[in-house]
This record gives C-alpha cells, sequence and structure tokens, in this order.
C-alpha cells in the first residue's frame, strides 16, 4: 500500500542508482524546492560571471565579431521576410558568403532572437548568463540521479562556471560552443539510460531495459544529440566520440552488447534529424576553401597543450590555456579517487566519466598526434584543448562527490568557490574590454544592404577560386564593362543604364537598358546556389577571375535579370532526411508511451 505523502516511484527508473540515495528521499515538494534552490544558486553564479559587462562593456574575445555579425545579419534577413537564412548577406561588405549553410544554426538564431527583443549591446551578456543558467540546470538534473540535492547543486554550479567555460566567455567568445555545453550532460544522462534497468524498491535492477523506456530514451538521446550537432560542428565531433567511448564503457559494465545497438541507432536517428544542416554543409564543402578552417594555427599539432611556434600571441594564449588545462585535468583526477563512495553508489557513471577525462585529457598531448591525424574528423576540432568541453563534466561530477566526503567540506567548498573566481578574474583582468564591437557592427549592418557598409567575411567560407581581400569596397550594387573584360572599374553611364528594383539578402531583381553587349558585375560573390534568369530564361553567371564577384553576360537591349539563392538538391535531400526522421522519432515516444500506460503500476 502507498503511503500518504510519499512520491510514486517512477516504475521504469533507468537503473537502481537513479533514484536519490537512501535516507535522503524527499517528498514532491522538498524535491521542487531542491531544484529551485539550484537555479538560484546557478543564476547566481551565472550573473558573478556577466556582471563586468555591465561596467568594462563585452568580452572582446577571438570569435565575438564572428558571432554578432552573424546574429545582426540573421535579425536583417528576418525583416526581409527570410526565417531561415542560408546567405549571409552583410559578410564581405556586402557581396555575401555562404556562412550560413556550413554554420549550426542553433547559436545565430538565438542570438538573433535576443537582438530583436533586446538593446543589441545588452544580448552577448544574455546569452552568457541564459547558457551557463541552462548548463548548470541539465547539469543538477544529471547529477541529481546520483547524489543528494546538496551534492547535486554544487555539481551544477562547478559545470556552470568551470574553468573552461570561463575561457569561452572571457577569452574565446565561442558562444555556440558555450550553447553546446547546455546540451552534453543531457546526452550523458540518456545515455547511461540505455545501459541500465529500472529499478523498484522490492527489485532490484536487471539486465533487461523494458521496450518503452529503451524507446523514449533512445528518443531523446538521438534528440539532444541532434541538438548538438546543430549547435557546434566542433562540439559535435567531440560529443560523437564522448559518446561512443561512454556507450562502449557502459555496455562493457553491464555486458550488454544491445546498449551500442541502442545507442548506435540513437546516434543515427540524430544525424538524420539534423539532416538539413549536415547534408548540405558536407555536400556543399566542395564549393568553399573549407580548408582555410586549418590554416597556420589553427592546425591540432600546433595547439597541443604548452606547444609553441614561430607566433608569439598564439603562444600567449596557449600557455594560458594549457595552465588552465593542466590545473582542471589535476583536480579532477584527484577528485576521482577521493570520491570513493561515488564509485560504489553510481559505478557505471563513476567508470564512464573516470575514461571519458582520461581519453579527453590524453587527446589534448602530442602522443595522441595519430588519432588526431586518422579518426574521422576530428581535426576539425582544430584545438586539441577543445577537449575540456567533455572534461568539464567530469570534473564537476568528481569534485562535488570529494567535497561530499572530505571532512571539512565548508571548507573545501570555499577554497574551490575562491579558485574560480580567482580564474575568471585572471581571464577577465587578460582579455580585451570593448564597448564599441555592437555599435560598430550595428552600424555596418546598416538598415538595408543597399546601403550597408557590411562586415568582414570568413577565410573557409569563399567560393572556390575567389579571393575576398581583393573585394573592391564601395564598388556599385552594378556595374557595366563591356562584354569580354573583367575589368571593375564603373562604366555604366557610357555602357547603359541599371535600375534596381530590388537588392535583398536572397534575391536580386534588376533591368539594364544596354547599348552593346554588356557584362554586368554585381557586387555580390558567386557560389553554385545562386540561379540566374535573364529575360524570363536561365542564364549562367560567371566568376570575377580574381575576385570571385558575379558576372553575366547580357545582350544589347533590354534586359530583366533575377538572381535568387535557390533550394539545391542537396538541400532538398536534407529537409526530407529530417522530415522522415522526425516521423520516427514521434513513433518511438508514441510506441513508449503506449507500451508504458499498458503496465500496471507497482502497489507497494
Amino acid at each position: 500500500m502507498k503511503l500518504s505523502g510519499t512520491p510514486t516511484r517512477q516504475r521504469e527508473s533507468p537503473s537502481a542508482f537513479d533514484a536519490p540515495p537512501q535516507g535522503a528521499t524527499p517528498g514532491r515538494l522538498a524535491e521542487r524546492q531542491a531544484a529551485l534552490v539550484a537555479m538560484g544558486a546557478v543564476m547566481l553564479a551565472a550573473l558573478a560571471v556577466v556582471a563586468p559587462f555591465f561596467r568594462y562593456g563585452t568580452a572582446s574575445g577571438h570569435d565575438i565579431a564572428f558571432h554578432l555579425a552573424s546574429w545582426m545579419d540573421v535579425a536583417r534577413q528576418w525583416q526581409q521576410g527570410i526565417l531561415y537564412p542560408r546567405w549571409a548577406a552583410w559578410a564581405n561588405f556586402g557581396y555575401g558568403e555562404s556562412r550560413f549553410i556550413f554554420y549550426p544554426p542553433m547559436s545565430w538564431l538565438l542570438g538573433a532572437t535576443l537582438g530583436s527583443i533586446l538593446p543589441w549591446k545588452v544580448v552577448p551578456g544574455t546569452f552568457i548568463w541564459l547558457s551557463l543558467t541552462l548548463a548548470g540546470a541539465t547539469m543538477y538534473r544529471l547529477a541529481r540521479q546520483w547524489m543528494r540535492p546538496r551534492e547535486a547543486i554544487c555539481a551544477a554550479v562547478l559545470y556552470a562556471v568551470n574553468p573552461y567555460q570561463l575561457l569561452l566567455v572571457y577569452f574565446r567568445s565561442d558562444y555556440a560552443e558555450l550553447l553546446a555545453s547546455t546540451l552534453f550532460p543531457l546526452v550523458v544522462l540518456y545515455a547511461s539510460r540505455l545501459a541500465a534497468a529500472p529499478a523498484t524498491r522490492s527489485a532490484p535492477a536487471t539486465a533487461q531495459v523494458p521496450r518503452s523506456a529503451l524507446a523514449r530514451n533512445v528518443a531523446m538521446l538521438a534528440l539532444v544529440f541532434a541538438a548538438v550537432w546543430l549547435t557546434n560542428a566542433p562540439a559535435g565531433v567531440v560529443v560523437t566520440y564522448s559518446l561512443t567511448l561512454l556507450l562502449v564503457i557502459l555496455a562493457l559494465l553491464r555486458r550488454r552488447a544491445a546498449t551500442l545497438l541502442a545507442g548506435a541507432a540513437a546516434m543515427v536517428l540524430g544525424w538524420l534529424l539534423a539532416g538539413f544542416y549536415i547534408v548540405p554543409a558536407a555536400y556543399e564543402q566542395g564549393w568553399v576553401r573549407i580548408a582555410e578552417a586549418l590554416a597556420s594555427g589553427l592546425r591540432p599539432e600546433q595547439n597541443f597543450l604548452f606547444t609553441a611556434i614561430n607566433d608569439p600571441e598564439h603562444n600567449q594564449f596557449n600557455l594560458t590555456v594549457s595552465t588552465i588545462a593542466a590545473a582542471q585535468i589535476a583536480i579532477t583526477g584527484v577528485a576521482a579517487v577521493v570520491s570513493s563512495l561515488a564509485r560504489r553508489a553510481a559505478r557505471e557513471l563513476w567508470w564512464a566519466l573516470l575514461v571519458l577525462g582520461a581519453a579527453a585529457a590524453a587527446l589534448m598531448f602530442p602522443a595522441t598526434q595519430l588519432a588526431w591525424r586518422y579518426l574521422p574528423e576530428l581535426r576539425f576540432v582544430q584545438f586539441p584543448w577543445r577537449w575540456l568541453f567533455a572534461l568539464g563534466l567530469a570534473f564537476a561530477f568528481f569534485v562535488a562527490a570529494a567535497l561530499r566526503e572530505t571532512r571539512a567540506r565548508l571548507a573545501w567548498t570555499l577554497l574551490m568557490a575562491t579558485m574560480l573566481a580567482g580564474v575568471g578574474a585572471y581571464l577577465g583582468h587578460l582579455t580585451w574590454w570593448d564597448t564599441q564591437d555592437v555599435p560598430v557592427l550595428q552600424a555596418a549592418i546598416g538598415r538595408d544592404l543597399r546601403s550597408a557598409r557590411g562586415y568582414e567575411g570568413t577565410d573557409e567560407y569563399q567560393s572556390l577560386g575567389a579571393d575576398h581581400y581583393d573585394l573592391p569596397r564601395g564598388a556599385p550594387l552594378v556595374a557595366l564593362v563591356p562584354a569580354g573584360e573583367e575589368g571593375l572599374r564603373t562604366e555604366s553611364a557610357r555602357m547603359g543604364r541599371v535600375h534596381i528594383e530590388r537588392w535583398e539578402a536572397q534575391e536580386k531583381l534588376l533591368t539594364v537598358d544596354a547599348r552593346q553587349p554588356v557584362a554586368a558585375t554585381l557586387r555580390l560573390m558567386n557560389y553554385p546556389a545562386w540561379q540566374v534568369e535573364v529575360n524570363g530564361a536561365t542564364a549562367e553567371a560567371e566568376s570575377h577571375q580574381d575576385t570571385g564577384q558575379m558576372m553575366i553576360a547580357l545582350p544589347a537591349g533590354y534586359s530583366h535579370v533575377r538572381v535568387r539563392f535557390a533550394c539545391t538538391t542537396d538541400r532538398t535531400i536534407g529537409a526530407l532526411l529530417s522530415g522522415a526522421a522526425a516521423l520516427a522519432l514521434l513513433g518511438l515516444a508514441w510506441a513508449g508511451r503506449r507500451r508504458s500506460a499498458n503496465i500496471p503500476e507497482r502497489q507497494d
């Protein structure tokens, strides 16, 4: 008989360790109160991280201009009715680039949303605060499965503001990777649920996972895995290898190959869900200079811990991140040894995170060069120290578990808090604070493409054969030159008249009244996805031999020209795959709910 006030245990809890430790099982109200305390603690910690933004402006890290420009570009395109942009129209000072095909959408969609409802000057700080808060919330969700509320709150705060997160905030300004960190704890949570069977007060964990729970967990893992890939590609690679390793360890510990099969199914389903991004990004790499992502200074072999190259600024940053990484590795290792009680209470997770942390640490050193050279896509992570992304979760879990077992718990907690505050203060002192990043980019975006100055483009998103450094700034939207010539001088007045009907991000409409055959040179980078029509008939555009600008051959007389960014076959295939995967995901969720409804609740 169920006692009054006693919460009903989830009848398909994923493992014997999912319930709170014996003696600490709170009622539903107490559990909600603990969750609110956790959220409050994480919010305060995140607020402390962004507090300097109120006084000094924006932490102007390595990627600040890239992300801010992307957010503003998307927000402007929304005003033109383009809900999901593919072409960054203001990039390359108004010539554009295919940035939004290759860069995952979650971060720039969120940034543009915040910029549409808040003043742009507060958007970076708001984005950071929101990301850190969500990271702490998901870590609490994971930790609470194995820890009492106090330790789970500690783990949540430690994960949200661990040293690598602080590095991303103050020195890197990598907002997409910061946002991806909010999803990794959920990946670990649902991976662990694939490996273990439910337990009840009257029955221990078994080797069999009920099909209803398995279907739900596969669906949730697929959904979260897809979200990681739609947030940050390097984080997607790191999470893919991390998840594979976690599944192998959990399968070995449970001696169940079905865990690997379920995990593989979830990963494939996740990739398919993200197909609308992954397929075009993979296929259209042959249309751009994607190898520039691994230019000098960005290669893995140049960014192992404590590596020096012929670049003093690079070496200074590498020394900073290496020192932080070494300290975080050491603390994680010591905490893992100390947290013996966690090893007994959560054996599978303890070992899985230990192996993951060890692998992440090893991949930061030159001894793993062969792995970086031959493992698929690993080189595109670029920086080995990016494996701190995975180590941060192990760091938070083990340190929280270790603090629970120390005698002077309060003193060690204060010491850890002081260390994190010191790291944050040090990085905040080293970084460049700027109050002009936002207004300068706002002015560069302007009101529309006709008058905007635009912003600098990205090397790896240049069209093949193009060189955005040679593009003439301030060129007219359309210049006419004699047919057969590729000069960039403006000859429009002598060659004919040009009238611009529409000049928007993904469509250009213009008329040309030429006195002789001409070539219309547009302020637009040529790209295979652009479709050109002249007087209603499809026409072929050419690229300027030096800059990659679009050039359209026009006959003498009147011509009506339409240039639009068309939906390519690879994008159609990707969208269809995502749609099919979404239907499969709904089917899994429905099947899990139906089977669960047919299982009678156990009465204790």
